[in-house]
């Protein structure tokens, strides 16, 4: 199976996505694609739950799919996930790799020792004695425990990447703009904000679809069930409840003030970059009035990103429902797409 593509797979919070691509030349063909539910409760805040129910969807989902390889490359977040522009000395990859944990010991909340780091160059380095990048930190435990659940259904797990870093890969727009990706999963919203394709922030915010729903509820006294209805019937535009609308707006606010935050920080700190355009995708984006209300929140152009845009002509899959597909699936595309890179 040499030069096989690997499968881009994320899992999410409530349901599990996989991608597969052909590489001809410099383009890419979508070949396959399927995604399958998760019981509640599986993967609660990024993290892990129930590894067994993981294993069994994802043998679910290479039964139902015929995938044609068994490799993926494997999308990870987290809510200790640490994303921070540093300067680091600029040694060969080797040894950066070993020298890593004593050049960053005293930057990270985690223990070096419970955490996996990588490094992101941001320039040539040259013969410069140091070189800026992003240091990216994970705990160690929450991604092995991914890793084991995917291997037990029979996969072999290729590479792990950054699910930010996916997203940015498929649904960023290369231009003059400061764009900001937001990718409003069940329980959590990923935040890049890049600069022609170079990570400004990256942010995972505890935030989504799931707390917006249980406030829904609360609010108006509704059953779960009830209130996601609501939300995804009719969003912040509200029904013929009394304060239906003004419920969803209080329980999304919470979200739109992480954003604003993360960009004030951006505004006012060491790059002073502004914001100019707000891509959204997940599945929880999709709430009719979201893309509106969040631009006249923030004063910012809000537009839903094309996380299909770098594939090649994807007719055959969109009969088979890609175009559903899509909104949720920006970091299973990223990561394919980085493997065939």
């Amino acid at each position: 199976m040499a030069g096989v593509t690997p499968i881009g797979l994320d899992i999410g919070s409530s349901s599990i996505r996989a991608v597969e691509v052909r590489r001809t030349k410099d383009e890419y063909s979508l070949t396959n694609f399927g995604q399958v539910p998760l019981p509640p409760g599986t993967v609660q805040g990024g993290s892990l739950e129930d590894p067994l129910a993981v294993t069994s969807a994802l043998k679910q989902l290479w039964a139902a799919c015929k995938f044609t390889t068994k490799k993926v490359r494997l999308g990870v977040t987290n809510p200790q996930l640490v994303v921070r522009e540093t300067s680091v000395s600029n040694l060969p990859a080797k040894e950066m790799r070993r020298s890593l944990p004593f050049q960053v010991r005293d930057m990270l909340p985690l223990a070096v020792e419970r955490s996996l780091l990588d490094f992101r160059p941001l320039e040539e380095p040259g013969d410069n004695p140091t070189v800026r990048g992003l240091l990216i930190a994970m705990p160690k435990d929450a991604v092995m425990a991914l890793v084991e659940a995917v291997e037990k259904a029979g996969l072999r797990v290729v590479d792990v990447d950054l699910a930010s870093f996916a997203m940015l890969r498929a649904a960023s727009r290369l231009d003059a703009q400061v764009e900001a990706i937001v990718d409003i999963g069940a329980e959590i919203t990923s935040v890049v904000v890049h600069a022609d394709g170079e990570p400004l922030i990256v942010r995972t915010v505890p935030r989504g679809g799931t707390e917006i729903t249980a406030s829904i509820a609360t609010r108006l006294g509704l059953t779960p069930a009830e209130a996601e209805a609501l939300k995804c019937r009719y969003g912040l535009h509200g029904d013929e409840r009394p304060g239906s609308a003004e419920a969803v707006a209080d329980a999304i606010r919470p979200l739109v003030n992480e954003l604003r935050s993360s960009f004030t920080y951006l505004a006012s700190g060491e790059r002073q970059k502004q914001v100019t355009r707000i891509a959204c995708c997940g599945g929880s984006s999709l709430m009719p009035g979201l893309a509106e209300h969040i631009q006249q929140q923030l004063g910012v152009q809000v537009m839903y990103a094309d996380a299909a845009s770098r594939l090649r002509d994807t007719r055959a899959a969109r009969q088979r429902g890609f175009d559903s597909f899509v909104p949720s699936a920006a970091v299973s595309i990223g990561l394919t797409l980085g493997a065939a890179a």
